[in-house]
């Protein structure tokens, strides 16, 4: 009998023990895996890396490019009364002196609608504002191009050939695989003279070589919403355009519209969001390519508060995914995005983080995947902290944003981060 409850017991005593070893054990991986998430959101914080760049006092409006070896930096300085067009190019991670591509005091120098500047086997192209006339939206598009055989550059001379004293900004511009580049833009030729709205902004497209000459300059969309930004990529097909549409009903969703053998496609609705607002929310997309991948990040306020929403394209922009949603709530947007592969993008960010607003970078892939979103930066949610910048060089990502000091005046920070460690 002895035995017997002896080894009932030792039956009991070692179920008990290895109930205690178990728990043991699973208190051991949930502290583990609690460091593990501490240390990693450290981490992600560390991956940031703030370094110099040669903006001086009073400078704002940064834009990026890159080529997938050097990295183009343009930004505007203001001194006295006059706009300073500048731009670097970063290579091998020193900058170049900063040269001055265009000055003026007649510029229409505005936090949401900024110079572009791509570049392609040396040759540049950039674009500034220019006041047509006194009304606050009468401004057109300059050009201003870098010939690399020549050494020499063309200033100032215009995109756009229909002389109305109205809008034109808001551009985008990127290289082809000829020897030219592809600019798009709003247009508001067809305001001119209007009231009460009576004219529709356009959205067009042309081609510029290397020695300033303008060919195939096309109406695109012949409404669209009025101060939105455009976003470019190029794809095998030719290029692609992403804006901010306009139907008659005031809905203001994100379209594409797409070159296909030399022939533009009608543009298509891309995640259907169904925003419907009086105005324009003066936040546009942004697109990149990675051959026939094609990645699109957008804001919308459609259920009543600030979205930054994804999709992507496996046939070159015919078709896109079904979107979905990155932020974690009530996003302020001003996005940017980046493809990494062809399943891969990173997109930029931003949104209020408690009393704070913030810039977050986040990896993303087609099929809905998110990776832990970063803090790029604390920043400012006015108006005049514009809007953040992304591009990729190698397997590192550079940005660059405004930022407002105590007096209110704008300086330029950048910053790098390594794609392995998103």
């Amino acid at each position: 009998m002895f035995l017997s409850i002896f080894g009932e017991n030792l039956v009991t005593m070692r179920y008990f023990f290895l109930f205690l070893l178990t728990l043991l054990m699973f208190s051991s991986c949930t502290e583990t895996n609690k460091r593990e998430v501490e240390t990693s959101s450290e981490a992600n914080q560390q991956t940031v890396i703030l370094f110099e760049n040669p903006t001086e006092e009073n400078s704002q409006l940064p834009r990026l490019f890159s080529n997938g070896t050097d990295l183009y930096f343009s930004w505007v300085t203001r001194k006295d009364s006059m706009d300073v067009l500048q731009y670097s190019v970063r290579t091998q991670e020193e900058w170049t002196l900063a040269t001055e591509i265009s000055r003026g005091n007649d510029w229409f120098t505005n936090w949401a609608d900024f110079p572009a500047i791509a570049a392609k086997d040396g040759n540049i192209l950039a674009n500034i504002l220019q006041k047509s006339a006194d009304g606050t939206y009468t401004y057109d598009i300059k050009l201003n191009v870098f010939n690399s055989e020549e050494n020499t550059w063309k200033h100032n001379f215009i995109l756009h050939d229909d002389g109305t004293q109205s809008e034109h900004g808001f551009v985008s511009i990127l290289p082809t695989d000829e020897d030219e580049f592809f600019v798009t833009w709003l247009d508001g030729r067809d305001t001119a003279g209007k009231e009460h709205g009576g004219g529709q902004m356009t959205l067009r497209g042309a081609f510029v070589d290397f020695q300033g000459n303008i060919s195939g300059d096309t109406q695109l969309d012949n409404r669209i919403c009025d101060c939105c930004q455009t976003s470019a990529a190029w794809t095998p097909n030719g290029p692609i355009v992403a804006y901010r549409n306009r139907s008659e009903d005031e809905i203001r969703d994100i379209s594409v519209i797409r070159a296909l053998d030399g022939t533009w496609q009608p543009p298509i609705t891309v995640g259907n969001d169904n925003w419907k607002i009086a105005g324009c929310p003066v936040n546009g997309p942004s697109i990149d390519a990675f051959q026939n991948t094609v990645a699109i990040a957008w804001f919308t306020a459609a259920q009543e508060e600030g979205d930054v929403m994804v999709a992507f394209s496996k046939d070159a922009g015919a078709s896109f995914t079904q979107s979905y949603r990155i932020d974690s709530g009530n996003a302020t947007g001003r996005v940017d995005i980046v493809m990494l592969t062809d399943k891969e993008a990173a997109v930029i960010w931003m949104q209020p983080k408690g009393d704070e607003e913030v810039i977050y970078i986040m990896k993303i892939n087609d099929h809905g995947y998110t990776g832990v979103p970063v803090i790029v930066s604390k920043t400012s949610p006015e108006r005049a902290s514009g809007f953040p910048q992304l591009e990729r060089v190698g397997d590192t990502l550079y940005l660059a944003w405004t930022i407002l000091g105590a007096d209110k005046k704008p300086s330029i920070e950048t910053a790098q981060i390594e794609i392995s460690l998103l």
